[in-house]
């Protein structure tokens, strides 16, 4: 006799298909130029406004919720590139690779929420990812092959700034996307890598 699956799996199934399509929906108005509004969302998404400001009371939340959900899947990917394996500036040229396509891939999410979102909020959101970085920056310190003269947290700081300063100039339009990697890859890797000390002056006698 077959059973029939208990209504509170039902209720949450429904709940996670419509948070999918919420979501969905916002991101396809991004990337159309259109203002991901609650009004256009549900329009885009099927389901009605009450359901989304169930799950989003402002746009504000949404877009936060956005950002989360992409950040969690390039964090996922940045973790499939075999970072630990690596040795410490291979695993930096990885992470620029993966780390690159994943923001050029969101890219109407990262514009908005660079210009609607409070700095705080945008930090915390990106937290998986920084996660990864501060792991590698530990990593390449401890084996000597990353710069221990500056902060770590500097360094972490410096890809977040890095990676979003080249969206900036990408969409200004003075800088390719294709050229991205190459760039991001030779200022990380002159800004990571330690470098040998200056020799002592010879003295003659």
């Amino acid at each position: 006799m077959a059973v029939n699956p208990r209504p509170a799996d039902h209720r949450r199934a429904l709940a996670e298909r419509n948070l999918a399509a919420i979501l969905d929906a916002a991101e396809h108005l991004l990337e159309r130029g259109a203002p991901a509004t609650v009004s256009a969302v549900a329009a885009e998404s099927g389901v009605s406004r009450v359901t989304v400001y169930a799950h989003f009371p402002t746009r504000e939340q949404l877009l936060e919720a956005l950002v989360e959900r992409n950040i969690r899947a390039a964090a996922a990917q940045i973790d499939q590139a075999g970072l630990d394996a690596a040795s410490p500036a291979d695993a930096l040229d990885r992470l620029v690779a993966r780390g690159w396509r994943a923001l050029d891939h969101h890219r109407a999410v990262a514009r908005a929420a660079a210009e609607q979102l409070r700095g705080h909020l945008l930090h915390d959101v990106h937290e998986p990812a920084l996660a990864v970085v501060h792991r590698l920056v530990d990593r390449g310190r401890e084996e000597g092959c990353f710069r221990t003269d500056v902060p770590a947290a500097w360094l972490v700081a410096s890809i977040y700034g890095l990676f979003h300063t080249a969206a900036e100039e990408v969409r200004a339009g003075r800088l390719e996307t294709a050229a991205v990697p190459d760039v991001l890859r030779t200022t990380l890797r002159a800004l990571f890598l330690a470098r040998p000390p200056d020799p002592e002056p010879q003295v003659k006698e």
